[in-house]
């Protein structure tokens, strides 16, 4: 037998070979991702295909799951990848205020931006799928490209998003004109005891400061509307 012959043959057995590799792989990534879904929306039963009512986005640090709601009742559930430790994704009560074709690869295909104050935020696809349940942004909200696809057709600008998830410290003094995360737990611990009606946005205004202002009245506190050893305290913080 001809030795080209020969070589020809185990270069198409190890061409063959590789193809069944990248079909093997392909196919178990398809499937986990299959079973992924139908676990995280087992429970939930659609009427139909697409939602109709009053959208609302609740976003599950701790689980990695985006929940989109109908009119108050669970719709949908994706899985998703959010910040890593040294980026995490900002806590909150927000809302979508641009939708568009992400602009750069890593982002996937579709981009939707949070009116967060202190940086760009967004929930949107990737081109690193492998990274979706796992802590990997650098604060922003992942979704697998057909996921990210779907939920954009669906949701429109101002729909509230609110992010769940680990409490941000204290560790400088709050009083109006301060901006971050840690004003953000102000404003929900606030909202928690009925002193704060607003969202919590994470911009100290004048109406956390009125907030606070009273809860310090309410406890023989000074008022002075801003966040002191003591308030913290009694505000458990």
């Amino acid at each position: 037998m001809p030795f080209f012959y020969l070589n020809a043959k185990r270069a198409k057995n190890r061409f063959s070979i590789i193809i069944a590799a990248l079909f093997f792989v392909i196919g178990g990534v398809w499937f986990f991702e299959y079973l992924d879904a139908e676990a995280l929306n087992y429970s939930i039963s659609q009427e139909s295909q697409a939602p109709m009512g009053e959208l609302s986005i609740i976003i599950r640090i701790h689980d990695r799951v985006l929940e989109l709601y109908d009119n108050g009742k669970l719709f949908k559930r994706y899985r998703i990848a959010v910040g890593k430790r040294a980026t995490p994704t900002p806590i909150g009560e927000w809302n979508v205020v641009y939708k568009g074709w992400s602009p750069e690869e890593i982002m996937g295909t579709r981009w939707m931006g949070l009116d967060i104050p202190w940086g760009s935020y967004g929930i949107h696809g990737t081109s690193a799928p492998w990274s979706i349940g796992s802590f990997a942004s650098h604060g922003c909200i992942r979704m697998r490209n057909h996921d990210s696809e779907e939920l954009y057709e669906w949701v429109p600008v101002g729909t509230p998003v609110n992010i769940v998830g680990p409490k941000p410290k204290i560790d400088r003094v709050l009083r109006r004109g301060t901006v971050g995360p840690d004003v953000v737990r102000l404003q929900l611990r606030l909202v928690e005891l009925g002193y704060h009606q607003e969202r919590a946005k994470g911009t100290f205004g004048k109406d956390t400061e009125a907030s606070l202002r009273a809860f310090q009245r309410d406890n023989r506190l000074p008022e002075t509307g801003i966040t002191d050893e003591k308030t913290l305290l009694l505000l458990k913080m």
